[in-house]
């Protein structure tokens, strides 16, 4: 999680979790590492991890879709650009909008 490289693989979906706690408070939380589905694609080659992350948050409250997004990636920090190759993101309220 630092300029110095990736986090081994084993230890990314916690630093994923970590940085969303932190950020959001989040009453629901799910992160599934779905790099084993991308095997081969190209993007994947530089070692960076595919992942699927569900937050639900009041953090997200009249936020539009992409600033939850936006909100989601600034949380992340410099995992986007160490571990993070690609990222599908559902951010919701925990009222479920």
């Amino acid at each position: 999680m630092t300029a110095a490289g990736p986090l081994p693989r084993d230890r990314r979906v916690a630093a994923i979790r970590a940085a969303l706690q932190a950020a959001f408070a989040p009453t629901a939380l799910e992160v599934r590492d779905d790099s084993h589905r991308h095997a081969g694609h190209a993007g994947a080659q530089d070692g960076r991890g595919h992942f699927d992350v569900e937050i639900a948050s009041e953090a997200f409250a009249g936020l539009s879709p992409l600033a939850r997004h936006r909100a989601v990636y600034d949380a992340l920090g410099d995992l986007m650009a160490t571990d993070i190759h690609a990222l599908s993101i559902r951010a919701r309220t925990p009222a479920g909008d």
